[in-house]
């Protein structure tokens, strides 16, 4: 009997799904959904070239969309039913992070956020924390170099703590809602299997590695020291997420 795993890649413009067969990893089926908001899925600023970001709701309506129309594809292949799915995999952009509350449920679908930009998610080509980038690549070379030392020797506008950052300067009305700051990486995961809390989500090493200056050799993140050096209030919000991330090969958990 075949069994089948199923993909899905959330893109900048896009979410798609790939039905592929085990054992020989033929393609079975394939669709795509575009994301509705925004310009080709990005919300932008006309007033600002380096924002751009995504309302969170596309991630969601797009698997939707795109698993259905997948799994009608693949219908019609020899040997193929739903129930002999039996996997998953997930990849993302990144470093895209989203506010989200204590629930694990994003800003942006509150009422009072719905048009503010800080709310979204902040797409990976978002390039408004510059400033906090280049800041925290100097204190860590000069505290703690080893920061550095596995993503390059620069940390990148494009990655976690500057975007933290800047959205806690621009946006203190944002900040002062948010409960966590997760990745998209780990957001997808905790909406399939339905552990959005985020004290609960199985953090991606990917995500949380470079991005997130994450190693084991110093105890997970940057020290709550470095960090409070940085902004007082971002210990406080870590401490809101795991301190330990996975490898690929380690479940989120089943699907809900």
């Amino acid at each position: 009997m075949s069994h089948f795993v199923l993909g899905l890649d959330f893109g900048t413009n896009s979410v798609r799904c790939l039905v592929v067969r085990v054992e020989d990893g033929e393609e079975v089926a394939a669709s795509v959904a575009t994301y509705e908001h925004g310009e080709e899925g990005i919300l932008l600023d006309p007033n600002d070239p380096n924002l751009a970001r995504q309302h969170p709701k596309d991630y969601e309506t797009g698997t939707e969309k795109t698993v259905k129309e997948a799994l009608s594809k693949a219908a019609s292949f020899e040997g193929f039913s739903s129930d002999k799915i039996i996997g998953i995999g997930v990849d993302t952009t990144g470093s895209t992070p989203l506010p989200v509350d204590e629930q694990g449920v994003p800003l942006a679908y509150q009422n009072q956020f719905a048009d503010n930009l800080n709310a979204m998610a902040w797409l990976w080509k978002d390039h408004t924390s510059f400033e906090e980038a280049a800041a925290i690549t100097e204190k860590a070379r000069r505290e703690h170099p080893e920061y550095l030392a596995k993503c390059g020797g620069i940390y990148s506008s494009e990655w976690y703590f500057s975007k933290l950052w800047h959205c806690l300067v621009v946006a203190p009305e944002v900040m002062e809602a948010t409960y966590a700051w997760v990745e998209m990486a780990d957001w997808i995961p905790g909406f399939l299997t339905g552990n959005l809390k985020p004290e609960n989500l199985k953090l991606s090493v990917c995500a949380a590695g470079h991005k997130g200056l994450y190693c084991e050799e110093w105890g997970g993140y940057p020290s709550a020291e470095f960090l409070a050096d940085i902004d007082p209030r971002i210990p406080e919000l870590m401490s809101h997420i795991p301190n330990k991330a996975y490898a690929v090969d380690t479940p989120a958990g089943n699907l809900c």
